[in-house]
């Protein structure tokens, strides 16, 4: 599953996610025992967001990052921008966001657009790393700031073996009783252990043009938050 690239890993998980659709937002309440709460509003404090600023939800899902920016500052323009309907459908039926349909490989919007673009457990989805990377680079104004919560590889520790217990058996089993789909949430775990380690995140968003990047990690080392800034041009001399 996780080994899929391209365009066969995009019908892969646009079919898992609109599988899921109607019961993503429970899930990840329980997989995370509420927490993912607290990390979407720390991923929205990252992306400092000033009153009118545009702010875009790239890989939005049923909207949880969009309504937190909304709720921590009402007056900024948010787009919420998935490629699954069938999750965007759902994130309706919460609020009025603003949806658009979406790949975050190459999306219809300008460049130079949005003053933050955040997303939540998109990048290890997405069929070209290194191209959705270079997208939301392209989407930002100079200045504007990239804020990424993601699952990630975590690094061995004491808590290794709970960790592996949580990922392996009881995420799949949650994901069966209540999604009534236990293969949707064996790919969580797959595709987390295939994903890039949060240090190697770190660089690539270095190598796009990125600076001032930093990361933090969550949860026993399985979630991470990544963050960096597109520069502002300095005029030539």
């Amino acid at each position: 599953m996780s080994q899929l690239t391209g365009k066969d890993r995009e019908r892969y998980v646009r079919r898992t996610f609109s599988r899921i659709a109607a019961h993503y937002d429970l899930m990840n309440r329980l997989m995370t025992g509420g927490q993912d709460v607290r990390w979407r509003r720390e991923t929205i404090r990252r992306a400092r967001l000033s009153p009118n600023e545009r702010l875009l939800d790239l890989g939005a899902g049923t909207g949880d990052l969009a309504r937190e920016a909304l709720r921590s500052q009402p007056s900024a323009h948010v787009v919420a921008a998935d490629f699954t309907l069938q999750m965007m459908l759902a994130g309706r039926r919460h609020s009025a966001l603003s949806f658009i349909q979406a790949n975050a490989l190459q999306t219809p919007f300008a460049a130079n657009t949005f003053d933050a673009v955040v997303s939540g457990y998109l990048m290890r989805n997405v069929g070209n790393l290194n191209q959705a990377i270079a997208e939301q680079f392209r989407l930002l104004k100079p200045g504007g700031r990239l804020v990424i919560l993601e699952t990630t590889v975590p690094t061995r520790n004491f808590l290794s073996p709970f960790i592996w217990l949580h990922l392996h058996v009881i995420i799949p089993v949650l994901g069966m009783l209540v999604a009534g789909n236990g293969e949707a949430y064996r790919y969580l775990p797959d595709s987390t252990e295939h994903f890039v380690t949060a240090e190697n995140l770190a660089g690539q968003l270095r190598t796009a043009g990125f600076a001032d990047v930093g990361f933090r990690r969550l949860m026993g080392g399985t979630i991470a938050i990544h963050w960096g800034e597109k520069p502002v041009e300095k005029p030539s001399s």
